[in-house]
């Protein structure tokens, strides 16, 4: 085998252009740009858990969705790597809480 020279920093790379780097938090999107799909998954056992993906946004804000929906729902379960996850099947109700989310107020223009 060929002996390679120990370099100094072992093979370790910094880059210097920080057009490369990502945000670790994006900012949060408003709820009208938020693009959320909700999906039943039946897992072993003849369970069902209804996942909610697409937030867009930081951590903290998905914990506080999460939060709200198990609430509304009145049932258990948790969030991770972006996936709001409900024990269930609470499809509907999710979809109502995010559509009156969604909504936004019109205002009409004054009659003369």
């Amino acid at each position: 085998m060929k002996k390679r020279p120990p370099s100094g920093m072992g093979g370790l790379v910094y880059s210097t252009n920080r057009a490369t780097t990502t945000a670790s938090n994006p900012a949060t999107l408003p709820p009208q740009q938020q693009d959320l799909r909700i999906h039943l998954d039946r897992l072993k056992g003849n369970k069902e858990v209804t996942r909610i993906v697409g937030f867009v946004g930081k951590e903290a804000d998905l914990e506080d969705l999460g939060r709200t929906l198990k609430s509304k729902c009145g049932v258990g379960g948790n969030t991770k790597d972006g996936v709001i996850l409900l024990q269930g099947d609470h499809r509907d109700k999710v979809l109502a809480f995010i559509e009156k989310a969604k909504r936004r107020r019109q205002t009409r223009a004054p009659t003369a």
